[in-house]
């Protein structure tokens, strides 16, 4: 179950692998940049910054391109595959950006300005279906609550109406049944701090979860209660060392359970092994480059992942997959 979503201005481009990736071979270091007297002098950006990617589950082979256009302002990004999908091609800026459907011939147009005050207004358009959705953002005050009202476009019923604040949001919104008929549903999520943890109530289409999540230096529990279905899971984390962690997860209900062991050798490789009973499937997965991190920071600047797969009702069929992440300075 998900938190409602919200319509929000478009964050600046996150640093992605292109932002942080490099050669086959180690790059010298370019010229650098002045900087304030005093401060570490900043290295040049490359010009272009491209990634090859490979997953042989998908067998899939895709790269992609990055580099920096109108004098730095904004970003350009392309992606494209050996195989059927299309490619890929957006133009990132702070407060703008499009995504171009090259299939379609469409594109997404998403935008965002700060108003007199506290407003902040954001915006997107399909340019195909000729539909969008404007919403606007306020402070209430001086405290930290805030408001945001959204609607479609070409407006169809009430704006959907948010407030926001430290612990949760709640929304307000209108819902067409299947009979035709509209109704105001509510979605809304609050966290509060219990018993030196942290409990987490999600409420969504009358279906709630309730979560509460205990952790200190060694370990973790998080028993999970969904209703009115009353499905109840747990998970359990247990760190032995700075190298060695444990996870199991139970669901109650149909009694499917998970195990995780996880050995960290140093900073670049770690590997896993597993076993979930739902799939009767046991694995094990070595990994070289942090899988949550950038390429830039590896060496190589490339990550590398080998699994092993092995079904416990047919060891035969066992599989051997890896996915290669490279990224190019030019």
């Amino acid at each position: 179950m998900a938190a409602p979503a919200l319509l929000s201005a478009p964050p600046p481009p996150p640093p992605t692998d292109d932002d942080a990736s490099a050669g086959a071979h180690h790059a010298f270091p370019g010229p650098a940049t002045p900087s304030p007297e005093g401060a570490p002098p900043r290295r040049r950006r490359p010009a272009v910054r491209v990634t090859s990617e490979f997953d042989s589950d998908a067998r899939l082979f895709s790269h992609r391109l990055s580099c920096r256009v109108m004098d730095g302002l904004a970003k350009l990004r392309v992606r494209f595959h050996h195989g059927p999908p299309p490619p890929e091609v957006a133009l990132l800026a702070r407060n703008f950006s499009v995504a171009v459907d090259t299939v379609a011939r469409s594109a997404m147009l998403r935008g965002a300005a700060d108003l007199a005050g506290s407003l902040r207004l954001s915006a997107k358009h399909d340019t195909k279906e000729q539909k969008g959705e404007v919403a606007v953002r306020a402070n209430l005050g001086d405290s930290p609550c805030k408001i945001e009202l959204s609607s479609v476009v070409p407006p169809d019923g009430l704006p959907r109406t948010t407030f926001i604040f430290p612990n949760g949001e709640v929304s307000v919104k209108q819902k067409y049944l299947d009979e035709g008929d509209r109704i105001l549903s509510v979605n809304g999520i609050v966290r509060s701090h219990v018993l030196n943890g942290v409990c987490t109530a999600l409420y969504s289409d009358n279906e709630m979860n309730i979560k509460y999540r205990y952790k200190d230096e060694e370990l973790s529990f998080i028993p999970s209660l969904s209703l009115p279905s009353n499905s109840l899971s747990f998970a359990f984390k247990r760190q032995f060392t700075p190298s060695d962690k444990l996870s199991y997860r139970y669901q109650f209900d149909t009694n499917y359970w998970s195990a995780i062991y996880k050995h960290k050798a140093s900073k670049h490789v770690k590997w896993k092994a597993g076993y979930e009973s739902d799939q009767r499937l046991g694995w094990a997965s070595l990994w070289v480059g942090d899988a949550g991190g950038k390429t830039k920071e590896v060496p190589m600047k490339a990550k590398v992942q080998l699994t092993l797969k092995v079904p416990q009702d047919n060891v035969k069929n066992s599989a051997i997959m890896f996915h290669v992440k490279k990224r190019w300075d030019f």
